[in-house]
Formats: structure tokens, sequence, C-alpha cells
């Protein structure tokens, strides 16, 4: 039987800095298309577990060792990335220290979650919303179709 054709599979690392006042966030400026500020992330390489590769993205893309908490989501609509069909994994993950923008990263940078960036690759809009409501209700949002 021949292997049937499927969506690329990535993870996301929507990484909290602990070791701050009010846990802000590490976003990545792309270095390349689509442009935009973007929750660190990549493909999952063949052989590895998602969280190992979520792990990897994080540190490739940030420098920073994490500590995955909760899988906030799967995303998997057909549209999220305009390079092709998609799923990401998105994590919450903590970690300290100072972000360093490398591989894919052409910035770093720290937000506070009052005042995000407007330009967002992808579908982080909607995973950023979503991480919100987690933040603020302590519980995970409801799956929509």
């Amino acid at each position: 039987m021949p292997r049937p054709v499927t969506p690329a599979l990535t993870v996301d690392i929507i990484i909290q800095l602990t070791d701050r006042s009010n846990s802000p966030i590490v976003l990545i400026e792309r270095k390349y298309p689509p442009p935009g500020w973007a929750i660190p992330g990549g493909f999952v390489d063949v052989g590895e577990t998602v969280e190992s590769a979520a792990v990897r993205e994080a540190k490739e893309e940030t420098n920073l060792d994490v500590t995955l908490t909760h899988l906030l989501g799967c995303y998997s609509d057909p549209q999220r990335d305009s390079r092709g069909h998609t799923v990401s994994l998105v994590y919450i993950a903590d970690a300290v220290g100072e972000p360093r923008a490398q591989d894919d990263a052409k910035n770093v940078k720290i937000w506070d979650l009052k005042a995000l960036p407007e330009q967002l690759a992808f579908d982080h809009d909607r995973i950023l919303r979503d991480y919100l409501y987690f933040r603020q209700a302590g519980k995970l949002p409801s799956l929509t179709v």
C-alpha cells in the first residue's frame, strides 16, 4: 500500500520567562518568508518525538533551555501556512535567561502580553488569543472545527 500524502508536522513553543515579572513571552522575527513575528517553532524530524522537537526548536531559535509545561492545542487549518499544509502542536514552556536570536530567527524580543506585535506570522494571532485565555481562565480553550 502506498504511503498517504499528509500535512507536514510542526511544533510551536510559547516560552514564558519565569524569572521576570508577569512571565512575558519570547517571540522571534522571522528571517525567511513569510515575514512577521512568530512563536518559536519548526518542523519535527523523522524519528523525533514532538516533545523533543519542541525543546530542540526553542534552543535553536532562542538559545533558551525550556521545560515543557502544557500542550495548548493542535492547529491544523490547511490555510495556516502559505507555504503548504502544516499541522502544529503548540506547547507552553518555562525558561529563564536572556534569549538570543539564532537559526531561522532574524531577531528575538521579549513581549508583555498586553503589548503584543500587530504583524504576526501564520495563525499565531489565534494561538496567542488561546494562550491568553489559558493564562486568564486557567483552562484550555474550547475546541473549534
